[in-house]
């Protein structure tokens, strides 16, 4: 190659640069993967913080649902989506505790806290102790008295085994001393919620965001909250510290990214995300599921996560290995 000929090339080459660097985050639509079942509280905090986003990004957000496993599958297919932040994640407190289940079994680890950057914390949702309408108990003490002297009678049912309303359960037997109960893990929050209505199972931990209206209705009956104070919408509750169980447990929502994702397109999540969170309509949305933002972003959503971690790690060892 002559002289001229490299520098007409170089040329091109450098005028063609600024086209690429033009090409600016977002170009395209996103994807948020919900990692449960609609009627959860994931579905109820994601599909309205979508549509926030859109005119924020101007670009459409896509909630696709992938549910399974406790939410693993979606958790799996966003730890291996390219690292581009077309392909987000719509979790809850469970994500946390995956890497110790599958040490608990003996099996390669599939995801971890470090696979993912999170982004933002929407909720922290109270969790709730909750009995269907065709049971007599009418207090939390009640139904922990009867527990232990029945034990394995009744059926609670959860999200999945090992998941974010499977975890409250341990945490309240270890409290309680001896609360033993048969376990029906479901397909998510949903489902988990049908199976008390219909009374496949009789008792449940979820949040008062996903129950409040089987609440009002008198299908559900919430016997205790998790919560360090009582929640808004149930005052009349107890906590479980009120009641002498020292134990606090909420259900989180978070929006998370996959590792590797470059820090531009990180802030540029983070800054919408913010926005859309903090948005009247969005606010509103939340209040009339019974909902209160909890927002913490990327930074402090992290130093949350450590410690919740820990805790759900925790909660997953005092299960110990369970046959799903």
């Amino acid at each position: 190659m002559d002289r001229r000929s490299f520098v007409v090339g170089t040329t091109a080459l450098v005028a063609a640069g600024p086209l690429f660097a033009q090409d600016t985050f977002p170009s395209h639509a996103i994807t948020i993967v919900n990692a449960f079942p609609p009627g959860g509280i994931n579905d109820i905090v994601t599909r309205p913080l979508a549509s926030m986003l859109e005119p924020i990004l101007k670009q459409p957000v896509v909630v696709e649902t992938k549910a399974g496993a406790a939410g693993q599958v979606g958790a799996q297919v966003v730890a291996s989506a390219k690292p581009d932040g077309y392909t987000l994640l719509s979790h809850n407190t469970g994500i946390s505790g995956y890497a110790e289940v599958d040490k608990l079994f003996g099996r390669p680890v599939k995801t971890s806290r470090a696979d993912f950057i999170p982004l933002a914390r929407i909720v922290a949702d109270p969790v709730v102790l909750l009995v269907n309408d065709q049971q007599p108990y009418k207090t939390a003490k009640e139904f922990i008295e009867d527990v232990k002297k029945r034990p394995d009678t009744l059926v609670f049912s959860s999200g999945g085994l090992y998941g974010a309303t499977h975890l409250p359960l341990a945490l309240l037997d270890k409290a309680a001393g001896g609360v033993k109960v048969r376990h029906l893990p479901t397909n998510g929050g949903g489902p988990a919620i049908t199976a008390i209505l219909g009374n496949n199972a009789q008792c449940t931990t979820q949040s008062v965001s996903a129950t409040l209206p089987h609440i009002k209705a008198g299908k559900l009956r919430p016997l205790a909250v998790f919560s360090a104070t009582r929640s808004k919408e149930l005052p009349d509750v107890p906590t479980l510290k009120e009641l002498g169980y020292d134990t606090e447990y909420y259900l989180w929502v978070g929006i998370f990214a996959p590792k590797a994702t470059p820090e531009p397109v990180v802030l540029t999540l983070r800054d919408a995300i913010k926005k859309a969170a903090h948005s009247d309509q969005f606010r509103t949305s939340l209040a009339n599921a019974g909902q209160e933002l909890a927002y913490l972003d990327g930074p402090d959503f992290q130093k949350f996560w450590d410690v919740d971690g820990k805790r759900t790690d925790d909660a997953v060892i005092s299960i110990g290995r369970v046959q799903g």
